[in-house]
Protein backbone atom coordinates (compact mmCIF):
# COMPACT_ATOMS: atom_id res chain seq x y z
CA UNK A 1 0.00 0.00 0.00
CA UNK A 2 2.67 2.24 0.45
CA UNK A 3 4.37 2.34 -2.98
CA UNK A 4 0.44 2.53 -4.42
CA UNK A 5 0.45 5.95 -5.20
CA UNK A 6 4.18 5.54 -7.22
CA UNK A 7 3.13 2.22 -9.66
CA UNK A 8 -0.54 4.50 -9.99
CA UNK A 9 2.06 7.30 -11.19
CA UNK A 10 4.37 5.06 -13.03
CA UNK A 11 1.19 3.99 -14.64
CA UNK A 12 -0.02 7.06 -15.65
CA UNK A 13 3.16 7.92 -17.35
CA UNK A 14 3.83 5.14 -19.58
CA UNK A 15 0.50 5.74 -20.49
CA UNK A 16 0.27 9.31 -21.16
CA UNK A 17 3.72 9.02 -22.99
CA UNK A 18 2.69 6.46 -25.82
CA UNK A 19 -0.05 9.18 -26.91
CA UNK A 20 2.90 11.70 -27.75
CA UNK A 21 3.59 13.26 -24.49
CA UNK A 22 6.92 14.14 -23.17
CA UNK A 23 7.75 14.50 -19.35
CA UNK A 24 9.10 17.51 -18.09
CA UNK A 25 12.52 17.52 -16.23
CA UNK A 26 11.77 20.52 -13.96
CA UNK A 27 8.62 19.13 -13.02
CA UNK A 28 7.72 15.33 -13.47
CA UNK A 29 3.91 16.18 -13.14
CA UNK A 30 3.29 18.09 -16.12
CA UNK A 31 3.46 16.51 -19.27
CA UNK A 32 3.71 18.68 -22.59
CA UNK A 33 2.67 18.16 -26.22
CA UNK A 34 3.36 19.69 -29.35
CA UNK A 35 2.63 19.34 -32.88
CA UNK A 36 3.87 22.41 -34.89
CA UNK A 37 1.94 24.86 -33.32
CA UNK A 38 -0.50 23.46 -31.92
CA UNK A 39 0.64 22.85 -27.80
CA UNK A 40 -1.42 20.86 -24.87
CA UNK A 41 -0.53 20.53 -21.77
CA UNK A 42 -1.37 18.08 -18.80
CA UNK A 43 -0.66 18.55 -14.87
CA UNK A 44 -1.13 15.34 -12.48
CA UNK A 45 -1.17 15.79 -8.77
CA UNK A 46 -2.26 12.37 -7.23
CA UNK A 47 -6.21 11.84 -8.93
CA UNK A 48 -6.35 15.43 -10.28
CA UNK A 49 -5.37 16.13 -13.65
CA UNK A 50 -5.74 19.59 -15.27
CA UNK A 51 -5.74 19.76 -19.13
CA UNK A 52 -5.18 22.92 -21.12
CA UNK A 53 -3.65 24.22 -24.63
CA UNK A 54 -4.23 25.89 -27.87
CA UNK A 55 -6.21 23.18 -29.17
CA UNK A 56 -10.04 22.10 -27.89
CA UNK A 57 -9.56 19.25 -30.19
CA UNK A 58 -6.28 17.98 -29.37
CA UNK A 59 -7.31 18.68 -25.64
CA UNK A 60 -10.52 16.76 -26.61
CA UNK A 61 -8.84 13.69 -27.94
CA UNK A 62 -6.22 13.73 -24.98
CA UNK A 63 -9.48 12.90 -22.95
CA UNK A 64 -10.96 10.61 -24.90
CA UNK A 65 -7.54 8.92 -24.46
CA UNK A 66 -7.53 9.11 -20.63
CA UNK A 67 -11.04 7.46 -21.05
CA UNK A 68 -10.38 4.72 -22.74
CA UNK A 69 -7.09 3.93 -20.10
CA UNK A 70 -8.48 4.50 -17.08
CA UNK A 71 -12.13 5.39 -15.26
CA UNK A 72 -12.13 9.48 -15.32
CA UNK A 73 -14.42 12.01 -14.37
CA UNK A 74 -14.77 15.24 -16.73
CA UNK A 75 -15.58 18.38 -14.34
CA UNK A 76 -15.36 20.68 -16.78
CA UNK A 77 -13.74 23.93 -17.23
CA UNK A 78 -11.53 24.83 -14.57
CA UNK A 79 -12.37 26.27 -11.82
CA UNK A 80 -10.68 24.92 -8.11
CA UNK A 81 -7.58 22.79 -8.12
CA UNK A 82 -5.71 22.12 -4.87
CA UNK A 83 -7.33 25.12 -3.28
CA UNK A 84 -6.94 27.29 -5.68
CA UNK A 85 -9.79 29.42 -7.69
CA UNK A 86 -8.95 30.04 -11.15
CA UNK A 87 -11.05 32.94 -12.79
CA UNK A 88 -10.93 33.64 -16.45
CA UNK A 89 -11.54 36.28 -19.03
CA UNK A 90 -10.31 37.69 -22.19
CA UNK A 91 -7.82 39.89 -20.55
CA UNK A 92 -6.51 36.94 -18.62
CA UNK A 93 -6.49 34.11 -15.77
CA UNK A 94 -6.41 35.07 -12.29
CA UNK A 95 -6.16 33.01 -9.41
CA UNK A 96 -6.44 33.27 -5.69
CA UNK A 97 -7.07 31.42 -2.36
CA UNK A 98 -9.67 33.30 -0.54
CA UNK A 99 -11.70 30.64 0.58
CA UNK A 100 -8.35 28.72 2.55
CA UNK A 101 -7.53 32.80 3.37
CA UNK A 102 -10.59 32.90 5.38
CA UNK A 103 -10.29 29.32 6.76
CA UNK A 104 -6.89 30.37 8.01
CA UNK A 105 -8.48 33.21 9.58
CA UNK A 106 -11.19 31.15 11.31
CA UNK A 107 -8.62 28.47 12.45
CA UNK A 108 -6.68 30.95 14.38
CA UNK A 109 -10.11 32.98 16.12
CA UNK A 110 -8.73 36.65 13.86
CA UNK A 111 -12.31 36.79 11.96
CA UNK A 112 -12.65 40.37 14.82
CA UNK A 113 -9.34 41.10 14.70
CA UNK A 114 -7.93 44.99 12.81
CA UNK A 115 -6.26 43.76 9.89
CA UNK A 116 -2.58 45.37 9.05
CA UNK A 117 -0.71 46.78 6.24
CA UNK A 118 2.74 44.71 6.34
CA UNK A 119 3.14 41.38 7.06
CA UNK A 120 5.98 41.57 9.48
CA UNK A 121 7.48 44.48 11.78
CA UNK A 122 10.13 46.14 10.15
CA UNK A 123 13.68 45.47 10.96
CA UNK A 124 12.46 42.74 13.22
CA UNK A 125 15.14 39.73 13.97
CA UNK A 126 13.70 36.93 15.25
CA UNK A 127 15.66 34.53 17.77
CA UNK A 128 15.59 32.35 20.46
CA UNK A 129 15.52 34.26 23.45
CA UNK A 130 11.63 34.40 24.55
CA UNK A 131 9.88 31.50 26.24
CA UNK A 132 8.80 28.10 25.04
CA UNK A 133 5.42 27.69 23.45
CA UNK A 134 3.71 25.00 25.53
CA UNK A 135 2.03 23.61 22.25
CA UNK A 136 4.39 23.91 20.03
CA UNK A 137 1.76 21.80 17.72
CA UNK A 138 -0.76 24.53 17.06
CA UNK A 139 2.70 26.94 15.90
CA UNK A 140 3.57 24.37 13.57
CA UNK A 141 0.49 23.57 12.08
CA UNK A 142 -0.63 27.61 11.29
CA UNK A 143 3.16 27.70 9.76
CA UNK A 144 2.47 25.02 7.48
CA UNK A 145 -0.61 25.72 6.15
CA UNK A 146 0.95 29.57 5.45
CA UNK A 147 3.40 28.14 3.53
CA UNK A 148 1.02 26.42 1.29
CA UNK A 149 -0.57 29.95 1.22
CA UNK A 150 2.68 31.15 -0.53
CA UNK A 151 1.84 29.39 -3.44
CA UNK A 152 -0.12 32.70 -4.68
CA UNK A 153 1.13 35.05 -2.28
CA UNK A 154 4.65 36.38 -2.98
CA UNK A 155 4.09 39.19 -0.27
CA UNK A 156 4.28 37.24 2.62
CA UNK A 157 7.24 35.00 1.50
CA UNK A 158 9.57 36.34 3.28
CA UNK A 159 8.03 36.19 6.57
CA UNK A 160 6.95 32.65 6.50
CA UNK A 161 10.29 31.55 5.40
CA UNK A 162 11.88 32.84 8.37
CA UNK A 163 8.98 31.44 10.69
CA UNK A 164 9.84 28.44 9.57
CA UNK A 165 13.39 28.15 10.78
CA UNK A 166 11.75 28.15 14.23
CA UNK A 167 9.36 25.04 13.72
CA UNK A 168 11.91 22.19 15.94
CA UNK A 169 11.40 25.20 19.37
CA UNK A 170 8.65 27.78 18.85
CA UNK A 171 8.36 30.50 21.37
CA UNK A 172 6.11 33.42 22.14
CA UNK A 173 7.42 35.82 20.05
CA UNK A 174 7.58 33.17 16.98
CA UNK A 175 3.92 32.58 17.72
CA UNK A 176 3.27 36.58 17.89
CA UNK A 177 4.84 36.57 14.73
CA UNK A 178 3.00 34.18 12.70
CA UNK A 179 -0.07 35.58 14.10
CA UNK A 180 0.63 39.02 12.44
CA UNK A 181 0.85 37.55 9.31
CA UNK A 182 -2.99 36.39 9.38
CA UNK A 183 -3.61 39.81 10.32
CA UNK A 184 -2.07 40.97 6.94
CA UNK A 185 -3.81 38.60 5.23
CA UNK A 186 -7.19 39.74 6.47
CA UNK A 187 -6.53 42.82 4.67
CA UNK A 188 -6.82 41.53 1.41
CA UNK A 189 -7.59 37.44 1.83
CA UNK A 190 -8.80 37.30 -2.06
CA UNK A 191 -5.70 39.15 -3.15
CA UNK A 192 -3.71 36.78 -5.70
CA UNK A 193 -1.80 35.87 -9.71
CA UNK A 194 -3.12 37.56 -12.70
CA UNK A 195 -1.68 36.39 -15.52
CA UNK A 196 -2.42 38.40 -18.58
CA UNK A 197 -3.28 37.18 -22.08
CA UNK A 198 -1.19 40.24 -23.45
CA UNK A 199 2.71 39.27 -23.33
CA UNK A 200 5.64 39.95 -24.80
CA UNK A 201 6.94 36.54 -23.54
CA UNK A 202 10.26 38.28 -22.18
CA UNK A 203 11.43 36.78 -18.91
CA UNK A 204 12.68 39.31 -16.55
CA UNK A 205 14.22 38.76 -13.31
CA UNK A 206 14.96 41.00 -10.16
CA UNK A 207 16.93 39.80 -6.84
CA UNK A 208 17.97 41.57 -3.80
CA UNK A 209 19.48 40.11 -0.74
CA UNK A 210 20.39 41.22 3.59
CA UNK A 211 23.78 40.80 4.81
CA UNK A 212 24.23 38.67 8.15
CA UNK A 213 20.34 39.05 8.20
CA UNK A 214 20.04 35.76 10.79
CA UNK A 215 21.51 36.70 14.18
CA UNK A 216 21.65 32.85 14.98
CA UNK A 217 23.78 31.62 12.22
CA UNK A 218 24.99 35.20 10.31
CA UNK A 219 23.47 33.85 7.28
CA UNK A 220 22.31 36.12 4.47
CA UNK A 221 18.89 35.91 2.74
CA UNK A 222 18.72 35.72 -1.33
CA UNK A 223 15.28 36.79 -2.77
CA UNK A 224 14.23 36.73 -6.15
CA UNK A 225 11.21 37.12 -8.83
CA UNK A 226 10.91 36.37 -11.78
CA UNK A 227 8.21 37.77 -14.50
CA UNK A 228 7.57 36.30 -18.19
CA UNK A 229 6.35 39.55 -19.58
CA UNK A 230 3.62 41.22 -16.90
CA UNK A 231 3.31 38.44 -15.22
CA UNK A 232 4.50 36.66 -11.98
CA UNK A 233 5.69 33.46 -12.80
CA UNK A 234 8.72 32.71 -9.88
CA UNK A 235 9.81 33.93 -6.53
CA UNK A 236 11.47 32.37 -3.46
CA UNK A 237 12.78 33.92 -0.22
CA UNK A 238 15.51 31.40 1.15
CA UNK A 239 18.82 31.70 3.55
CA UNK A 240 22.13 31.35 1.40
CA UNK A 241 24.19 28.36 2.54
CA UNK A 242 26.89 29.58 3.57
CA UNK A 243 28.19 33.36 5.41
CA UNK A 244 29.06 36.59 3.15
CA UNK A 245 32.12 37.54 4.26
CA UNK A 246 30.65 41.18 2.95
CA UNK A 247 27.06 42.48 1.30
CA UNK A 248 28.67 42.51 -2.00
CA UNK A 249 29.27 38.87 -1.50
CA UNK A 250 25.36 38.22 -0.74
CA UNK A 251 24.56 40.15 -3.15
CA UNK A 252 26.45 37.70 -5.52
CA UNK A 253 24.85 35.10 -4.86
CA UNK A 254 21.07 36.04 -4.78
CA UNK A 255 22.52 36.64 -8.04
CA UNK A 256 23.69 33.54 -8.77
CA UNK A 257 20.21 32.02 -7.84
CA UNK A 258 18.47 34.37 -10.07
CA UNK A 259 20.25 33.67 -13.29
CA UNK A 260 19.72 29.59 -11.87
CA UNK A 261 15.96 29.97 -11.79
CA UNK A 262 16.24 32.11 -15.46
CA UNK A 263 17.95 29.44 -16.68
Amino acid sequence: MKQASRQWFAKFSEAICSAGFGQSRADYSLFTKTQGKLFTALLIYVDDILITGNDPASISATKKFLHSRFNLKDLGNLKYFLGIKVSTSNKGIFISQRKYALEIIEDVGLLGAAPITTPMERGLKLSDKSDLLKEPSKYRRLVGRLIYFTVLRPDITYAVHVLSRFMHQPRKLHMQAALRVVRYLKGAPGQGLFFSSNSDFRLRAYCDSDWAGCPLTRRSTTGYCVFLGPSLISWRSKRQKTVSLSSAEAEYRAMTGACCELT
